[in-house]
């Protein structure tokens, strides 16, 4: 089969796509042809071994953990799941044209593969941080980067809940960030005082890393209420940062809920051929994501 993989740490460069052996499914695990692969931002992170002090890979790697296809194999212990089923969820090596998956749910009525490879990571990530920050309903949340795919997920079902959300984007993505219901402001010189006339903010998310964890706690007046998915600094502000994967299972099952009941959708900005990956790294990198990127098989 043809995966991506790199053989040693670096920029989008590192990445060939190759002739590799197909992967199988082991015991509680399933293998797809995959039809998608999310693109997230944890992909070239680890690209460039920037994880490799606490989550050691060895090389060559593929690269990816979210996809969608058609299951052709169903491993040891498995129930519920057929061969020919359409699935979505997390595995690795997921930019590649069979992948095991470890988690998984059924595809939504109505959703496309290219659609549906966006959804994992990013509910999954959306719904552990806001669980972390302890925000309710009738609070404000404030999201610092909110047009990506964590973003968009989390101001989504953060209404859902009664949570009112302010978002900070580039002023391209104002009138986006308005249509998932948020009180939209732009980032840059004067965004805090911008924050503040919009009204108390009782916790916050950082999904860019540009530097602002300082601001976030000061604009919450509690460095336990901020936590961060993109700057490993926060824990120098009294803020914390959240990088170990929670409940996947659970994650996708709420996620075909939310998309089931009409209160979720992940717009797919860009999507790229397998032999795209490295202009997709380089685009996820520059940032200014409105929605997912996806690479179809």
């Amino acid at each position: 089969m043809k995966r991506v993989s790199f053989a040693e740490f670096g920029g989008p460069d590192v990445l060939r796509l190759t002739d590799a052996e197909e992967p199988h499914a082991g015991p509680g695990q399933i293998r797809i042809a995959v039809r998608a692969a999310g693109v997230n931002p944890v992909d070239w992170r680890i690209r460039e071994g920037q994880f490799q002090k606490v989550r050691p890979i060895e090389l060559p790697a593929g690269v990816g953990q979210d996809a969608s296809g058609v299951v052709d194999e169903v491993g040891q212990g498995v129930d519920g799941i057929k061969v020919g089923d359409h699935v979505f969820g997390r595995g690795s090596s997921a930019y590649a044209e069979f992948a095991v998956l470890s988690a998984w749910a059924p595809i939504p009525e109505g959703l496309s593969f290219e659609e549906a490879a966006g959804y994992p990571s990013v509910v999954e990530t959306a719904l552990r941080i806001m669980r972390q920050v302890g925000v309710r309903p009738g609070q404000t949340l404030l999201v610092s980067g909110a047009s990506g795919g964590v973003g968009s997920a989390a101001l989504q079902i953060a209404r859902d809940r009664g949570i009112t959300v302010i978002g900070t984007a580039g002023a391209a993505n104002q009138d986006y960030l308005r249509g998932l219901g948020a009180v939209a402001t732009t980032y840059g010189e004067g965004w805090v005082e911008r924050v503040r006339q919009l009204g108390r903010v009782d916790a916050a998310l950082d999904l860019a890393g540009s530097g602002v964890i300082g601001e976030l706690v000061e604009l919450t007046g509690d460095p336990q209420k901020v936590i961060s998915i993109a700057d490993l600094t926060a824990p120098d502000f009294g803020a914390r940062y959240s990088g170990v994967t929670g409940n996947v299972p659970e994650a996708l099952a709420e996620a075909a809920d939310l998309i089931a009941r009409g209160k979720l959708h992940i717009p797919v900005e860009r999507s790229y051929m397998l032999a795209e990956a490295a202009s997709a790294h380089i685009d996820s990198q520059a940032g200014h994501t409105r929605g997912r990127r996806v690479i179809v098989i």
